[in-house]
């Protein structure tokens, strides 16, 4: 064993010490015992805290998600609510999880440690859909909220979700304040209060049902299309989606879901999936089996906690006779749709992100409607949600991101796949009612505006050694821009690290006004886009490619062959030409 190697198994000797858990310690000591040079990458670094909380595997040591580092993580967090918000302990945090492993055994922890900082607890005792608890944080009026999941990450993954009081989860300066709060505990020294002993004490305190009542009220409000009903089938992926949805629906006099049987039910285990992520190739596989059974005229899918929406239509061509929707096209058609039968009567905005379709600025421009893009992560939609509605009193209609989060309204300020899934349903009855469907209507869409196809290529890179070929990639792209990217001149870039954007076609370097992000932005003669930055929540590099194309008299299929042909061009340029291919 080499020196460095006997460093980090005394860091692991004395995290054994200290942890909580009989079963990461059972795992550490078999690291100890037989592969101690493992033990660098998981006391090399701890899970930095960021705008998107902590998301990893779970396991043993600060590298990796366990109870030792929630609750480190939760002290510092409650310290700095503590010390930024004069009535936070009165107004309380929510806490709850969904149905993944150990996410009631963090979520306990998360809430004994706020309960014994004099912090009111307002407690989730059965999984939630990560889109309610985003909700009773602004409905309760709570100081925030956390929600432990790790949505659509692997089986062997788990995270920590914070919420600020409006209701959107954390953005700067918080995320630094709580990380540097976080720092400053020692792990071990918290203080742990049995749950019995807080409600006891008044400051565990379950959630109404009539919270979520009022949610489905909130829900119902936004609706455009109102009596139409779709044969519809519908997968949670094994995570909570089912209950809240079946509720909403039935309140909503939709015809009930045909759930997929096998997937319907929370199981932390995925036993159908081995990645649970509805864009994940095979992952819609038993819906579309169900679905063809069931001659469905729709489908729609949840991620593990209902956050995310995923959409299938019939299409003879397509493997399997569905064709699934990008995440682009589900918020087109609801942008789309919501903005032409929706209130008109007070300012309206829009919202989607900058690897999310261009394609929305024209379709609320001719709605006589604002168009904001923001950074990747929904906390910056939300955010310019509440911003709008502060400066015009206007409404917010929907904001969308292409990996298949959407938000309609102002009722959640995160993603609400349980809501989406209603105004999609609405939609597609609508539909039905005049005789078309939603393919059909979207490709009415496209004729109107230009046909949008959008795709990403990931690249993973796991553990520090990805974390530093990731950093030195969007480096060289920085260093040496290219001035074409599959034959097409680049027009315009722009870096959002350092604010500045450079027109290639007249020489004008330019500022603009976004949040510090390490993303470039690559516009391409002809109206197409390349965007590269770091995946915020796993180990990857992602690469986005938009291309517009009119659709000519040869119809909206043959244009779509023509982008997606381009698209690929775009794609492989740039992976080849930064060795990630």
């Amino acid at each position: 064993m080499s020196n460095d190697s006997s460093s980090f198994v005394d860091a692991a000797r004395a995290w054994l010490a200290i942890d909580p858990d009989p079963q990461t310690r059972t795992e550490l000591e078999a690291i100890i015992e037989t592969d101690p040079d493992a033990l660098r990458e998981l006391f090399g670094a701890r899970l930095q805290f960021g705008t998107a909380g902590i998301r990893g595997r779970m396991g043993p040591g600060p590298g990796q998600l366990n109870r030792l580092l929630v609750r480190q993580v939760t002290a510092g967090l409650g310290a700095y609510l503590l010390q930024t918000l004069p009535d936070a302990a009165k107004r309380g945090v929510v806490v709850g999880g969904d149905a993944r492993r150990n996410s009631d055994v963090f979520a306990a922890d998360v809430a004994g440690i706020l309960g014994a900082m004099g912090i009111v607890v307002h407690w989730f005792d059965a999984p939630v859909a990560t889109p309610n608890l985003s909700h009773a944080v602004t409905h309760l009026g709570a100081a925030g909220g956390v929600m432990v999941t790790a949505s659509h990450n692997p089986p062997a993954d788990n995270g920590y979700k914070v919420y600020w009081s409006n209701g959107a989860q954390i953005v700067p300066p918080h995320d630094a304040g709580i990380s540097a709060a976080i720092d400053r505990v020692t792990p071990g020294t918290e203080v742990v209060a049995p749950l019995a002993a807080l409600q006891s004490e008044g400051l565990l305190r379950p959630v109404s049902p009539k919270v979520f009542t009022r949610y489905i009220g909130e829900v119902l409000a936004q609706r455009v299309h109102p009596g139409h009903t779709v044969r519809a089938v519908y997968t949670a992926m094994h995570g909570v989606g089912y209950a809240p949805l079946r509720a909403l629906l039935e309140a909503a006099g939709h015809d009930a879901v045909i759930p997929v049987t096998e997937q319907v039910e929370p199981d932390g285990a995925f036993p159908t999936v081995s990645f649970p992520n509805p864009e994940e190739k095979g992952a819609l596989d038993l819906a579309k089996a169900t679905a063809t059974a069931a001659d469905a005229d729709v489908i729609i899918a949840h991620d593990p906690d209902a956050d995310r929406l995923a959409v299938a239509v019939p299409d003879a061509s397509a493997q399997g006779g569905w064709r699934q929707l990008t995440g682009n096209e589900v918020g087109l058609l609801l942008a789309h749709d919501l903005l032409r039968h929706g209130d008109q009567s007070a300012p309206r905005l829009v919202a989607n992100t900058i690897v999310s379709s261009p394609l929305l600025g024209d379709i609320a421009r001719a709605a006589n409607a604002q168009h904001v893009e923001t950074l990747t992560g929904f906390k910056w939609i939300a955010n310019a949600a509440i911003d709008h509605l502060a400066a015009t009193g206007g409404g917010f209609v929907l904001g969308f991101e292409e990996a298949l989060g959407y938000s309609v309204g102002p009722v959640v300020r995160d993603k609400d796949g349980v809501g989406a899934g209603l105004m999609l349903l609405d939609l597609a009855g609508w539909c039905k009612s005049r005789g078309t469907t939603l393919a059909a209507h979207l490709e009415a869409l496209f004729l109107e505006f230009g046909l949008a196809v959008s795709g990403q290529r990931s690249v993973k890179l796991p553990g520090a050694a990805g974390r530093a070929r990731i950093e030195a990639v969007l480096a060289e792209l920085r260093a040496s821009p290219p001035e074409h990217i599959g034959g097409l001149p680049v027009w315009r870039v722009r870096d959002v690290l350092t604010g500045r954007q450079e027109d290639r076609r007249t020489g004008q370097v330019t500022s603009f006004d976004l949040p510090v992000s390490n993303v470039l932005t690559y516009d391409l003669q002809g109206g197409s886009r390349v965007i590269a930055r770091p995946s915020g929540t796993e180990p990857k590099i992602k690469i986005y490619v938009d291309v517009l194309e009119p659709v000519a008299a040869d119809g909206v299929p043959a244009a779509r062959a023509r982008a997606m042909a381009r698209l690929e061009v775009l794609a492989d340029d740039i992976l080849n030409r930064t060795g990630l291919a």
